[in-house]
């Protein structure tokens, strides 16, 4: 594709420098990925400017520089480089137009289904890809866990990847035959203008908690960023929200699309009724249009019939045939490190990638339900560094007040003092029934070693992760693994 048809699907400021109109081999925002006749997008990052690396770039051979902002870069710069200087108003929009555009419009060629909120996310995704297959239809889904064409699974560092890496894997997901394809939409993601210009079928909206306010700042500016995917629907979309939840109203408020409501509450079209579960599943009905449907998953809690119903109305509205969507949610797999239980002997583990106070407090309430012989739960969870710092105290508080004994660990420094994090969380408890084990594994090891026999062990926070990260450096570290070693399975 040549430069000037791509600069047609953007608005550009001003072209200068040395225009030439050779075919694009590839749209970068990676200093380190650009090669000869690569299309560079400078992009200020949260740590880096992409614009500082623009002479690197003009060095390796790129066609033209996108940029918003060319103080100090003159354009005799590029025009001795044999480069074009783009100037747009924002490097990320243009980005995202650009990848929609260089490859192919994707997203307006299946039928994409996006899934936002502070909890659920990840879980309704892989209700509404099982479903979508126990149909026979080929899915794709991009997620916090990992990336899925079918069946083929591509790791994942995003829950939702930059823009041109998003298009790219959209278009390879059509060209090996997904029509259908779910997507985590994250907070960021949206603020961050990475979905930007997607063509979104269907949105789906689970519910809304304080999170990420270290990137939004506050509470307002991350309900508006999850807000965009709602207010961006075509009329010709659908809107599917949790009726329950008090932010729904307001995250749809300037929605053009069909709305749909699932959830217990009286306006609800999907309603659920009747939850029941224990240590081997959820059962549930939804009643739809006057119509009842027992529905039963593995998967364990109040908030997973929540999953499974919005997963079953987002199914329902595709057409899908009833008992394909039921099904579905019957043999949808154990979602890893999402309330996934592990027995060693007459103890059990839970690990839960509940790492926010509500996400928190609803696996220890779904505990609490389960646990019928009134056995001692501990708590072993702790606070990612570099990340929000306002939830640690009342993390603190809701744990050591909905559980037995606590300890508090280390969970993803980064590149904070893993101590001063112990402390902070220490400071909204009251409660004398809690000990601090900075080291995870010795937290993970005390806990089962040390508890009395039919203990509940609830391990917080990493959930699927499989790494530690201190200082700028992953080491490998999963909560399962660990558990499963002390338990000797």
């Amino acid at each position: 594709m040549n430069l000037s048809e791509l600069l047609n699907s953007l608005s550009v400021i001003q072209v200068a420098g040395n225009f030439s109109d050779s075919d694009v081999t590839s749209i970068e925002y990676d200093s380190r990925k650009v090669s000869r006749n690569s299309l560079f997008v400078a992009i200020k990052g949260f740590t880096v400017d992409g614009h500082k690396f623009i002479p690197d770039v003009l060095n390796r051979g790129a066609i033209g520089v996108v940029l918003e902002n060319d103080s100090g870069l003159p354009d005799e710069l590029f025009g001795h480089s044999g480069a074009a200087k783009i100037l747009v108003n924002n490097s990320r929009v243009a980005l995202a137009e650009l990848s929609h555009y260089f490859f192919g419009s994707p997203s307006d060629k299946i039928n994409l289904i996006g899934i936002t909120g502070t909890n659920g996310k990840t879980t309704v995704s892989y209700f509404v890809k099982n479903i979508f297959e126990t149909a026979g239809r080929k899915t794709g889904l991009t997620g916090t866990i990992a990336n899925y064409i079918g069946d083929k699974k591509i790791d994942s560092k995003l829950t939702t990847p930059e823009s041109s890496d998003l298009n790219e894997l959209l278009k390879e997901m059509y060209d090996e035959g997904c029509e259908d394809v779910v997507m985590e939409v994250s907070s960021h993601s949206l603020a961050l203008k990475r979905v930007y210009g997607l063509k979104y079928n269907y949105a789906l909206f689970t519910n809304l908690t304080a999170e990420h306010l270290d990137f939004h700042h506050d509470f307002e500016n991350y309900l508006n960023a999850k807000k965009i995917l709602f207010d961006t629907l075509s009329a010709e979309s659908i809107a599917i929200v949790n009726a329950d939840d008090p932010y729904s109203e307001r995250i749809i408020s300037d929605c053009s699309a069909k709305i749909f409501k699932y959830g217990s509450s009286s306006d609800a079209g999907f309603k659920i009724l009747d939850i029941r579960y224990d240590m081997n599943g959820t059962s549930f009905t939804i009643n739809y249009n006057d119509n009842v449907y027992p529905v039963e998953t593995t998967l364990i809690g109040e908030f997973n019939a929540y999953n499974a119903c919005a997963a079953f109305a987002v199914s329902k509205l595709n057409g899908l045939p009833d008992e394909k969507i039921v099904e579905g949610i019957k043999t949808t797999p154990q979602v890893p490190g999402r309330f996934e239980v592990i027995s060693g002997g007459i103890k059990k583990v839970i690990i839960d990638y509940s790492h926010t106070p509500d996400s928190l407090k609803q696996a220890l309430k779904a505990i609490r339900a389960l646990n019928k012989n009134n056995s001692k739960v501990i708590t072993v969870f702790g606070c990612g560094g570099n990340r929000d710092k306002l939830k640690r105290q009342e993390m603190g508080r809701i744990a050591t007040e909905m559980s037995d004994e606590v300890i508090i660990t280390s969970d993803n420094p980064r590149d904070e003092n893993p101590f001063e994090i112990i402390e902070e969380i220490k400071k909204g408890i009251s409660k004398k029934n809690y000990k601090a084990i900075e080291n995870r594994e010795e937290a993970i090891k005390a806990s089962i070693e040390e508890s009395d026999d039919n203990t509940i062990i609830l391990i917080a926070g990493k959930g699927h992760e499989d790494y530690q990260e201190v200082k700028g450096v992953r080491t490998h570290f999963s909560d399962k693994e660990v558990a499963e070693k002390y338990l000797r399975i």
